[in-house]
Parts: structure tokens; sequence; C-alpha cells
């Protein structure tokens, strides 16, 4: 019997693939089982299905860094996640890993973000119960808000992506390496844009070891990690790189993320947040069980796009004329006279 097209590339896979590489055909599958595409392997599926969901399309309009960037060059969450796609898949294929699982981890790990980047995230977490973590946002999306039941593999990749989490898989590994050097590169370029901070003022001995030039120092850092994990099962960059990487994160967080003209609106925009949440919660009382209130409340306004925060916080708290529908009146008049 002729094989189809997904078997083949599953066997390629092992032709091709490290050893250490995630295979699709010994993917611990879904929640929900499902009949096999001829077409495309299970970790592609998953990524069609992240590129294809709602919350995907909502990335392009929720901050990274710059709340409601006026310049369109200012990096969002959605450009922000192609190039966490692009560097992963870059390391992915360089290493022999399933490009595949990259991708669909990548393009799913950041679907939970709040509007207004980590702002947003930082309220919410002292608003909710419990706390809030975008990355176990980002597993409700994909698991219950869109259910698209996606594969174990890509499931924990998106959950563990940040720091202080141990993907199980090396493709995890890569993307949570993926999106530290992403944010740190392109918040750098963005920063130098805006004016917060110039090319000069980067730590001296960072300068030295990846230069100052933003395409060399990612160049640099990528290598890094390619170099360092050739022909292992753990997914890591070299010491001294690793060393000279945390340094510039820690420098960004003191120089732009913490305390700079960037975060000049962040008092506005805890602020819609807040509001919204306390008038939400007020609002379901009489719809809805006192225990289920605050789990929806945090789900609408996490999926919110800055813009439409906005909208909503004008919606409900800046006061309007009375509506009388639009009169031009003088449009008339002047069309009368000529």
């Amino acid at each position: 019997m002729q094989k189809t097209i997904r078997e083949e590339l599953e066997d390629r896979e092992y032709r091709e693939l490290s050893e250490f590489a995630t295979k699709s055909r010994d993917s611990k599958g879904r929640k929900q089982k499902i009949k096999e595409c001829d077409l495309r392997t299970a970790f592609q599926r998953d990524r069609d299905r992240i590129l294809h969901s709602k919350a995907f399309r909502r990335l392009k309009h929720k901050t990274q860094v710059f709340l409601s960037p006026f310049d369109d060059h200012f990096r969002t969450r959605l450009t922000h996640t192609l190039e966490v796609s692009q560097i992963g898949r870059t390391i992915a294929r360089s290493l022999f890993m399933n490009e595949d699982l990259v991708e669909a981890i990548a393009l799913g790990h950041d679907l939970g973000h709040t509007p207004f980047g980590h702002c947003g995230e930082g309220v919410l977490n002292e608003l909710v119960e419990g706390g809030f973590h975008h990355n176990v946002q980002s597993v409700r999306v994909v698991e219950v808000l869109e259910n698209l039941n996606l594969c174990k593999e890509t499931v924990d990749g998106i959950l563990t992506h940040t720091w202080g989490f141990k993907p199980k898989t090396p493709e995890g590994e890569i993307v949570q390496l993926a999106d530290k050097i992403a944010y740190i590169n392109h918040d750098i370029e963005d920063s130098i844009r805006a004016g917060i901070i110039a090319e000069s003022d980067l730590p001296k001995d960072c300068i030295r070891y990846f230069t100052s030039n933003q395409s060399e120092r990612l160049d640099k850092m990528i290598h890094e990690i390619i170099n360092n994990s050739k022909g292992k099962k753990k997914i890591s960059m070299s010491e001294e790189g690793w060393f000279y990487t945390t340094k510039l994160r820690e420098w960004m967080f003191e120089n732009v993320y913490i305390d700079s003209p960037a975060k000049l609106e962040e008092k506005k925009a805890r602020r819609v947040i807040e509001e919204l949440f306390y008038l939400y919660k007020e609002m379901l009382k009489p719809v809805c069980a006192e225990e289920k209130i605050e789990r929806i409340v945090t789900d609408y306004i996490s999926g919110m796009t800055d813009r439409y925060a906005i909208e909503k916080f004008k919606e409900n708290f800046i006061p309007k004329g009375l509506q009388l529908g639009a009169k031009e009146d003088y449009l008339f008049k002047l069309a009368k006279i000529y």
C-alpha cells in the first residue's frame, strides 16, 4: 500500500533528524483523538491550528514594550512572536531538531498575553487570586478557550517557554532560549529608535563580546547556542555567552523595562485594567455563580488588545454627550450657497 505524504515526512524525520529530536510519529498525542491528516504531521497541524486561531490574530494589537506605538516599526506581540519563530527554526534546523514542533511552540507561546504587555500581566497578577502568568494563560487559551486540541509536546513547550520552567523536549528548550534572545535584541533596537538609549550606552564588556551591531549580536547569540549544543540532548548557550546575554537582559530591566520614558503611560494602563476588572466583576454578580466570576473576567480582559481595552474603558468611564445623530446642516448650507 502506497504511503501518504505524512507517512513519508515521518519517515524522513527518522532518517534526517537528530537522535534527540522529537519525532512526530512518537508524539504522546492529543486530549481528543482525531483522524490523522494524509499531508501534514501532527506538529504541522498544531502550527496551522495556532496560526488560524483568533488569539493569534489579536497579537498584532498587543504591546511588546511600547504602549500603542505611534511608529509602525516598533514591535508588537505578533512581530515578537514571528521573530521568536524565525530564530527558533534557525537553531532547530542547524541542530537537526524538529523544526515543525519549534514553530508550533513559538507561534503559540504568547497567546495568553495581556493587553499593555508585562504591565498588564503584572496588574492581573496582583488582582487575581492565585496570581496570573501569561504562559499558564496561553495554555488555557489553546486547551479551553479555543480548544485547539494540540499535541502534548506543543502544550508543554508553550507552558515552559518562560524562565524557571523545564521543557520536556529539546524543541521546548530552543523556544525558551529563542524567546530570550529575541526580546533582548529587538527591545534594544526599539529603545534606540525611541531615543531612550543609544548603542554606546550598552555595557562595554557586552559590546566587546557581541559588538554593538544588532544583526551581528543576534547572529553571535544564535551561534553560541548551536555550537554549544551540537550532538547533545540538552540545548544551551555557552557559559560565557549566557553570562553576557544575562547581563544585557539585566541592564535592559534597569534602563528600559522598569524606569524609563517607555513606562510613562503604564500608570494609565494599570488603571484601565483595574477599573475594567472591578466593573466586570460587578456586572456578572446578578447572572453568574460567585466562584466563576473572577475566572471569566480574567479570561475576558487578558484576551483584549490594547485598543479594545481602551475603548471599553472609554465606553464605561468617559462621559459622552447625548447622541442625537450626525447633523451636517452647514454642509448642506454650503451646497446651497455654491
